[in-house]
Order: C-alpha cells, then sequence, then structure tokens
C-alpha cells in the first residue's frame, strides 16, 4: 500500500481534543514547582538482577533497569524532570487511612507534600533506609520508614510501620503505587515498544501478583509478590495523581492489603473482588509490609516463575468463566497441602472434596451452579489464602439464544415514522432504563453505524451463523433490505456504491421538522455530526461490520435450505465482496490500518475461491497483499487511528500469517500477550486491554481499564490461531479460551450484551449500553471452537467439551454453543461443519482413530458440510472443500 500522506477528513475529532486537553494539563504540572529535590542527587544500587536509582532527598524509585538491560526503566524515569511534583505518585510512596477519635477516615500520604526524608543507616541486606515523616502530616498516629533490601537475589520494597500513638490504632486503608512506565504520550508505536510497559493484576489475596510487561512482549517481564503481610486485597485507581489520564495514558494503580475505609465509602455500592478488611495496631506495635521484585525471563515462564519462589499456582479449566454445563477443573500447586475452601456466594460453586494429585497438581472438578460471579477462596495448611474469582454463566447455548432474543425483541427498533430510516433495525440499548436508544450526543450511537451503533444488530447476526433461528432471521433479512442495503450502506450505481456511513441519525436542526432532538440531550459537542458528516464514507472500521452481516447471510443461505429467501446466496457473498473491495477506494486513510473484524475479509476470500469466484478472488487478494505489504515494511505494523491500540493486531496477524509474512505475525502475537495475561481471575483472564472505548460507546464514560471490551475475542482468534500452529504452547491456549469466553461473560442472564464490565472498584459492573458489544461477539462467533489436548502436567484436558477417558478411548461430548469446531491437539486436526453440529468427539490414543457423532438432522438442515485439514478421504460427495453428509432423524457416528 502506498504511503498515505493526506489525512482523511473524518479522523476522529475526540483524538484531537482529547490530545489538546492532555496537553494542558502536561503544561499545568510543568508550570506547578519542582518539591522533589532531584537536583540534590540520586543513590545508585544494585542488586543481582536490577539497577536501582532512587532520588537522594525522597529516596523514590528514579529508575528501575534489569542488570541485563540497563537501558531500560520499568518506571516512568523518563519524565522525572515533568512529574517531580507535589501530588504526583513516584514508585516507593505509600497511601494509608486511620480512623480518627470521631470514627471517621482521615488519608494520608507521601506523595501530597514533598519534603526531604530522614535517611537511616543500610547495612547488611539493606540497601537503603528511610523515616518517612518529613513528607507526612504531623498529626499521623504512625511512624513509617521505608527499606529498600536485597533477597536471594531479588529487590524487596518493605514498609515498617509503627504506631507511635498511646492508643489503638486501625489502619482502614494501606495501599503502595504501582508506577510504572504506562505513559504512552508523545511516543511512536516504535518508541512505545521498545520503551513502554503495561500492568495486569491478579487480585488474589496472599496468592496475589502483578505482571509488568514491555508492550513488545518481549522479556525480562517484572513479577510483583507479596513478601510480608502483603495480600492483594483491592486494587485502586490513583485519580487524584495528576497526570492526564487519556488515550495514551491508562492512569496508575495501588496495589492494596487493606481497603476497608473504601469500601464503606467510595466502594460502598460495588461487590468487591475481595472482602474488604482492615488492620488494628496496638500502641507500641510495629508491622512490617513488603513486595518482591522478581524478574521473569520470558512471559510464558511467570508461572514457572510463581513456583520456583513457592507461591500458589492456579490453573483453570476452560478457564474461570465457567458455563453451567461444564465439568470444570481446577488444578492448584503450592507447597503446602488444602486445608478448606469457602465459596461466594453459597452454592454458586461446587467442589471437589477429594482431589486427585498428580506432578505436584491437586485436581479438582468444579461446577458452576448460580448464574454470576462467584469468589473461591482456598485456605492453605500454613493458613495462607487464595482468592479466585469466577463468573457463573448458562450453558453457552442458552447464553447464545438468550443474547440472541433480547436483540431481537427488546432492541428491534421498527418505529415506522422514523425521520432517519432505522426502521427496521436492532438498536442500540440502555439496560439501565430498560429502553432502546434513539437519540444520544455521540451520534452513531443511535446511528446504526460505526462500532457503538452497529454493535446492536452486527451481534444479531453473527448470533445467526452459530445458532440460526428462522424467525430471527426473518427479522434480519428486513433489515438487511429496507435498513443496511440503501440505507447504511450506498446501493446507489454511483461512486460512493457499497460504501459504508459513519451514521444515519446525525444532528441537523435545520433539516428536520421541529421537535425532532430531544431538549434533554446536550448535541453541542463534536461527536453530534451533521448530516454530512455522517454520510461520510472515509472511516474503514465501519466497512467490516457491514461485510461480516453480508458473509453471514451468505452462509446461511449457502448452507442451509429455507433459512434465508429474499436474496440468493450469490447476492450476498457478492455484497461481502464489493463492501471489502470499497473499503480499499472509499476509505484508504484508515484503510491502511489493521481493522476490527478483519478477519472477516479472509473468511470471505476463502469463501470466493471454493465458490470458484477467482477473478473476485484474485483482486480481493491483491487489495489485502498491498495492505500486508505495507505492514510489512513496519517495525510493529499494527497502528491504528490511535496512537497506540489492541484493535488492529487480530487482522494484522491473521493477513500477515496468511501471506506467509512470519515475521510479522510473530511481531504481533508477541505483542498481544503482553496486553493479554492469563491468571485465575475471570475479570483478567484473556483480558485484552482496551481502557477508552467507554467515551466512545459506553454510558458511564470515562478513560478505565475495561474487562472484557471487544478486544478479549477479537484477539484471541490469532491466539487460537497459533495455538493450532503450536499446540505444545499450551500458554496460547489458556490465554486464547479466557479471551473468547471472556468475550460473553458480560452478556446478562436475559440476555443483554454489554459494551464491558467496568473495573474501578467503585463500580465493578457491566456498563448499561449495548454500544460496540457486536464487535467482540463477531470473535467469539468466527472463533467458537472445542480444543482437546494432553498436557505433560495436567493430563488430558478439553476447552469448549466434557473429556472422559474410557482406557485408550478418549471422549468429549461438545458444549459450544456451534458445536462446529473441534481441534484435536496431539494429531494436529482441525475438524470444522460449514453446516450441521458435533455432539460427541473420540480419540483412541492407541489406534488413533478419530470418531465423531453428527446431530439428528433439521428442518432447514437436512446436510452437513464436514471440512478435515488432514489427508483423509470419506466415502462422501466433495462439495467447496466440504464432504457433503446426509443427516438422518438420528445421530449418525464417522469414523476417520
Amino acid at each position: 500500500m502506498k504511503k498515505i500522506k493526506v489525512l482523511a477528513l473524518t479522523i476522529c475529532c475526540l483524538i484531537a481534543s482529547d490530545n489538546v486537553q492532555a496537553q494542558e494539563y502536561w503544561d499545568k504540572i510543568k508550570a506547578k514547582k519542582s518539591t522533589l529535590e532531584t537536583d540534590k542527587g540520586f543513590i545508585n544500587l544494585n542488586t543481582k538482577a536490577f539497577e536501582l536509582k532512587l532520588v537522594k532527598a525522597s529516596q523514590t524509585v528514579a529508575a528501575l533497569s534489569p542488570i541485563s538491560d540497563k537501558t531500560f526503566d520499568f518506571t516512568p524515569g523518563d519524565r522525572l524532570s515533568i512529574r517531580d511534583k507535589d501530588g504526583l505518585y513516584q514508585l516507593g510512596d505509600i497511601n494509608l487511612r486511620i480512623k480518627g477519635a470521631d470514627g471517621s477516615w482521615k488519608s494520608y500520604s507521601t506523595a501530597v507534600k514533598r519534603a526531604s526524608v530522614t535517611a537511616l543507616n543500610a547495612s547488611g541486606n539493606v540497601l537503603a533506609a528511610a523515616d518517612l515523616s518529613n513528607t507526612l502530616p504531623a498529626d499521623i498516629p504512625l511512624t513509617i520508614k521505608r527499606f529498600y533490601e536485597e533477597k536471594d537475589g531479588n529487590l524487596i520494597l518493605r514498609f515498617e510501620i509503627t504506631n507511635k500513638s498511646n492508643s489503638t490504632q486501625e489502619i482502614g486503608a494501606l495501599g503502595v503505587p504501582m508506577i510504572f512506565n504506562n505513559i504512552l504520550e508523545g511516543k511512536t508505536l516504535d518508541e512505545t515498544h521498545l520503551h513502554n510497559v503495561f500492568f495486569d493484576p491478579y487480585i488474589g489475596k496472599d496468592a496475589g501478583y502483578l505482571e509488568v510487561k514491555r508492550l513488545s512482549g518481549h522479556g525480562p517481564a517484572l513479577l510483583l509478590l507479596p513478601e510480608e503481610n502483603m495480600p492483594f486485597e483491592a486494587y485502586r485507581p490513583l485519580l487524584d495523581d495528576e497526570t492526564p489520564r487519556s488515550i495514551v495514558f491508562e492512569g496508575f494503580h495501588e496495589w492494596m492489603p487493606f481497603s476497608k475505609a473504601y469500601a464503606d465509602q467510595e466502594w460502598k455500592n460495588a461487590d468487591q473482588w475481595n472482602t474488604p478488611n482492615s488492620l488494628v495496631l496496638k500502641a507500641g506495635e510495629s508491622k512490617s509490609f513488603s513486595l518482591r521484585f522478581v524478574l521473569v525471563d520470558e512471559i510464558e515462564n511467570i508461572q514457572k516463575s510463581l513456583i520456583q519462589n513457592q507461591r500458589p499456582v492456579a490453573v483453570g479449566v476452560p478457564g474461570y468463566v465457567l458455563p453451567e454445563d461444564v465439568d470444570g477443573k481446577l488444578f492448584l500447586k503450592y507447597k503446602k497441602e488444602v486445608k478448606s475452601f469457602k465459596i461466594e456466594p453459597e452454592g454458586a460453586l461446587v467442589i471437589d472434596a477429594k482431589p486427585t494429585n498428580k506432578n505436584g497438581y491437586f485436581q479438582y472438578t468444579i461446577h458452576g451452579k448460580k448464574w454470576g460471579r462467584a469468589r473461591l477462596t482456598v485456605i492453605y495448611e500454613d493458613g495462607l489464602e487464595q482468592t479466585i474469582n469466577y463468573k457463573i454463566i448458562k450453558s453457552e447455548t442458552n447464553v447464545i439464544n438468550d443474547f440472541g432474543h433480547f436483540l431481537t425483541t427488546a432492541q428491534w427498533f421498527d418505529e415506522k415514522n422514523d425521520p432517519f430510516h432505522r426502521n427496521p433495525s436492532v438498536i442500540s440499548y440502555d439496560y439501565e432504563t430498560k429502553k432502546q436508544v434513539s437519540q444520544d450526543s455521540r451520534v452513531w450511537i443511535a446511528g446504526l453505524s460505526d462500532e457503538g451503533g452497529a454493535g446492536g444488530w452486527l451481534g444479531a447476526m453473527m448470533k445467526e451463523l452459530i445458532a440460526p433461528n428462522k424467525e430471527e432471521i426473518q427479522k434480519l433479512e428486513q433489515f438487511v433490505d429496507k435498513t443496511l442495503w440503501g440505507g447504511i450502506q450506498y446501493n446507489t450505481a454511483d461512486t460512493l456504491k457499497y460504501g459504508v456511513k459513519k451514521s444515519v441519525f446525525y444532528y441537523e436542526p435545520k433539516l428536520m421538522p421541529e421537535g425532532t432532538y430531544s431538549k434533554d440531550v446536550n448535541y453541542k459537542t463534536w461527536a453530534a455530526w451533521d448530516k454530512k458528516g455522517s454520510d461520510d464514507p472515509g472511516r474503514s472500521y465501519n466497512y467490516p461490520h457491514v461485510a461480516a452481516a453480508h458473509w453471514t447471510m451468505y452462509r446461511l443461505a449457502r448452507y442451509h435450505e429455507g433459512l434465508v429467501t429474499n436474496h440468493p446466496w450469490d447476492w450476498y457473498l457478492k455484497n461481502a465482496y464489493e463492501t471489502s473491495i470499497a473499503m480499499t477506494t472509499l476509505a484508504p486513510y484508515y484503510a491502511q490500518f489493521g481493522q476490527m473484524e478483519g478477519t472477516v475479509f479472509l473468511l470471505i476470500l476463502k469463501d470466493l475461491k471454493a465458490e470458484g469466484y477467482t477473478e473476485m478472488a484474485n483482486n480481493l487478494e491483491a487489495k489485502m497483499k498491498e495492505r500486508a505489504d505495507h505492514w510489512r515494511t513496519l517495525n510493529y505494523p499494527f497502528g491504528s487511528e490511535m496512537p497506540w491500540d489492541s484493535t488492529g493486531q487480530e487482522e494484522v496477524y491473521m493477513w500477515s500469517d496468511y501471506f506467509g509474512y512470519n515475521d510479522k505475525a510473530k511481531v504481533t502475537l508477541d505483542a498481544i500477550l503482553a496486553y493479554m495475561p492469563t491468571m485465575p481471575h475471570w475479570a483478567y483472564n484473556g483480558n485484552a486491554r482496551r481502557y477508552w472505548d467507554f467515551l466512545y460507546g459506553g454510558k458511564l464514560s470515562r478513560v478505565e481499564r475495561q474487562i472484557h471490551h471487544y478486544g478479549s475475542t477479537l484477539n484471541a482468534i490469532p491466539v487460537l490461531e497459533q495455538f493450532r500452529k503450536t499446540p505444545d504452547d499450551f500458554h496460547l491456549l489458556k490465554v486464547g479460551y479466557g479471551g473468547l469466553l471472556g468475550g460473553i461473560s458480560n452478556i446478562t442472564e436475559d440476555g443483554f450484551g454489554a459494551a464491558a464490565f467496568h473495573s474501578y472498584p467503585e463500580t465493578l459492573r457491566i456498563d448499561y449500553l449495548s454500544g460496540d458489544y457486536g464487535s467482540g461477539f463477531f470473535g467469539y462467533a468466527v472463533n467458537t471452537a472445542t480444543f482437546i489436548t494432553n498436557e505433560k502436567e495436567y493430563g488430558w484436558l478439553a476447552f469448549g467439551g466434557n473429556l472422559k477417558e474410557k482406557g485408550d478411548e478418549i471422549e468429549v461430548t461438545i458444549t459450544t454453543a456451534a458445536k462446529s469446531k473441534v481441534f484435536i491437539a496431539p494429531k494436529k486436526l482441525w475438524l470444522t461443519l460449514d453446516a450441521g453440529t458435533f455432539n460427541k468427539v473420540s480419540y483412541n490414543t492407541k489406534t488413533g482413530v478419530v470418531s465423531i457423532t453428527l446431530d439428528p438432522k433439521t428442518a432447514y438442515t437436512p446436510n452437513a458440510y464436514l471440512r478435515v485439514d488432514h489427508d483423509v478421504k470419506l466415502p462422501y460427495e466433495k462439495v467447496r472443500g466440504a464432504y457433503k453428509i446426509a443427516l438422518k432423524s438420528k445421530a449418525i457416528q464417522i469414523k476417520l
């Protein structure tokens, strides 16, 4: 692709305004008086693993580098000359809330008012020490000393807190700010991937930890572990730090071993990840609180490092989003045995009382019994407590059916006199008010396009791909003919044909009748596009939604009988093709980037080839190769309209892999694994980093780490694709499946699909707008599959099925909603169905024979179409590369 020199007029105005606002904040910070006293010099220290640089006056961390790469700094040391002011947190600070005589909580922080600390003698394993009294208010009833120590080559950060008063003191909150370099402002993609980090919390009490990883995904990574009296109870955003949060800075958080003071006040309306606690210190009593800093050579070795550091390890299968019909597995490994379990709410989970022990792991079977969040507390013999947060959901089949029903009923919009011609359609929905959203100051929310407006109908379309329902499809056929084709998408024979509008709703009161626009909505914002702005076809990110709709209708029409009747299958496939081409011609600026749901273009290409549409296939492939060739010239080829994003990686990986650009596929996958962790917590397991889209598609609008926004399922596509290529890499399966099921964890019990879940401890619930959820559901729909693997440490496992071992026979009953894809890792065998569903799959480990059981025929699916990516010959006719198998009134079994 030729380098685009002219910026498209449709570039998101919010980026510019956000950058201006952020720059104003930075200017204010720069103008403030420096109080950290960096002019007094620094203290340089070393452990076997780290090079540590402290500000001499404050003894806060100025830089923290691995000995193996002293040019890299985990902290924002490159901004120390700007962030050297009162109120800006540094690594080494501490926050507290102490209960006063009147019963109220009073806050204290070493960051509020800087002053030189009193250095203490350092000897033995102590590298540096200080009394922090000078930088705390005089009325604090505690003495706090801070120590930097070396232990077994690792760095220890320890605070010693003494009650200097004559009375008992209750500490209701204690927090250590985690200040690492996630400030991306003013940097290129190359610079951010070389110098910046992201960090992910396992909020698991005594077993908790924090991962700090370079954006590139390359080691070494930093692991923070509890050393002494530092359970990871809560993770609080430091909203009082003046460093401007924006699309280039998610913000800082703090590790909290005690959080009761916040739970009693700011967080009282939210159900916390862990039970909030406080600490009582008697008069004259001292207590130490410390964290251990450990280097890990590669991200995939974090679990190994936990074991080496004698920390508890938990591995859940299929993860921690647990469908009610799934036989979940939980593997626990620790130096001490399990003493007991505690389940909250009571009865939400059922876990084996008698585990099996294999390779040092205690293996439990676990079942979800009550829909919603559930907390499992593991209490070990030495008193250590580990919490594992689960999300229990209905069976995947029921979740998806509920989702489809909600979309085509509660979200079905059919106001016949709608002046914007949005009827009929699946429109955005506000779950708090239980109303459709027909007006919003962000016009795309009510305008059926862009991610935040297309989310409803895109989700409805993709639901039919995996669980077709005739009644729902009939409604969607009306939507395609009356609203999508000729409405959202241009259908006239001119230069704009197949172009996709940014919104069909717009704000232009001069063109509309009096009373069209609600007086309760503030339309005086950049996001209230006029008709010209809304009609603009120049934003490429809108095209995959429409292409996916056409492609899904093609698949339903082609591989089923009587489900789709308004047009023949080829009408939809050709529209999918033309929409894909139109993106590259009508939206060339943004088309240089990877698109969310861009995988659909590859799926369309494969179907064009299967249908023998050679000319169209060659043209589409050439257009996509042009884009991939452009990405090949870049060190980090997944840019977007944002300075940094986790949107484009999905498509960049898929096309790089398709064209054999393995180096770029690896760079992309490494970056995904840097922001997509696996850990024993449903909210963070497989959660690809997104933190600004609540601004665009949420009801509660703020910069905040989003829990299972669309990045989780979309980024799971390349992760699980790579697992099928390298099935010995179990880390990929854990990450990818965490993202896959994470994508449906935010569907409510009655079927509403929320944009994402709010991570701030004051909220901890879904956002109430449907927003851009459909983009994520696309990732689930095209990627849902059953994976059968035999892992050395854990034995035979099934993700997306219930596994039984019967001698040499491994039998798996399929539990996914689609029941259309199965991967048997030991054989690298990938089985997929274009129509029909798997009931069971069995594998004989001795003979190597694979048997599949197909469900009976239905009114609209008389035939199954089976694809086998091995050199296998079956006694059935091949149609478009798939075996056409006539289904019967009873299940049939086929041996491969």
